[in-house]
């Protein structure tokens, strides 16, 4: 097994001071070429990274393969979500990374962590995360926030990720490292969050909200009545 790049012996964990969120290529034209995910999910988990980005008040960067062609704009919920996010235009560079500007806001963020996701996964995301390792940054790939032409290429591409020590996560784990403590005054915001990477999780809030109004407000279960 390959060992995570630039930890020096340091558990391979998001710290969320020391880290930015790059969302790369999430763009209405690629979308359409994934097959390895449903495009539904995908899309809430690249919004949900922006959510939860911003609750953080973590760097968020984004930026378009030739979003004027057919791979199509950025979708709109991203930078709705992460209002501060910040888009860096790329002059035709295939691997973001290759783009100066974009670098250039990476360092500036002065974050020695990257949580990367991008479509298409074995491109957009991986070869920013590799040449960012190369560098010396600690990089988190955030695998089902990515999306790819078939399951073998998102296989692929998770083996050559590792093998250049990259961390591979999912959005749920990515979200819980980053708000460590249900202890905290924004908790509620950060369930809202787990419910777009798995609409179910608000059927729990539901009845966990309802069993505190019944004890609050001291009402009369069915079964007592008369």
């Amino acid at each position: 097994m390959s060992q995570p790049a630039n930890f020096n012996g340091a558990a391979p964990k998001i710290d969320p001071a020391n880290a930015a969120m790059l969302l790369i290529d999430h763009q209405s034209g690629l979308f359409n070429t994934v097959r390895d995910l449903n495009v539904r999910e995908l899309r809430a988990n690249a919004v949900t990274l922006a959510k939860i980005a911003t609750l953080a008040k973590m760097p968020v960067i984004t930026t378009a393969s030739v979003p004027q062609g057919p791979n199509g704009p950025l979708i709109p919920e991203i930078h709705e979500a992460a209002p501060h996010a910040q888009y860096v235009a790329r002059k035709g560079q295939i691997n973001a990374w290759d783009n100066p500007d974009f670098v250039a806001a990476v360092k500036a963020t002065g974050k020695k962590q990257l949580i990367i996701a991008g479509t298409i996964t074995s491109v957009c995301m991986a070869f920013p995360a590799i040449s960012a390792i190369a560098e010396g940054y600690q990089v988190f790939c955030v695998i089902d926030a990515s999306g790819t032409y078939s399951k073998m290429a998102q296989e692929i591409t998770l083996a050559r990720i590792v093998q250049a020590g990259a961390v591979p996560m999912d959005t749920a784990a990515v979200c819980s490292e980053i708000q460590q403590t249900w202890n905290r005054d924004d908790a509620a915001e950060w369930a809202k969050a787990y419910e777009l990477i798995f609409p179910e999780y608000q059927l729990l809030i539901e009845s966990y909200t309802k069993a505190r109004q019944v004890e609050h407000d001291g009402e009369q279960l069915d079964s007592e009545r008369a």
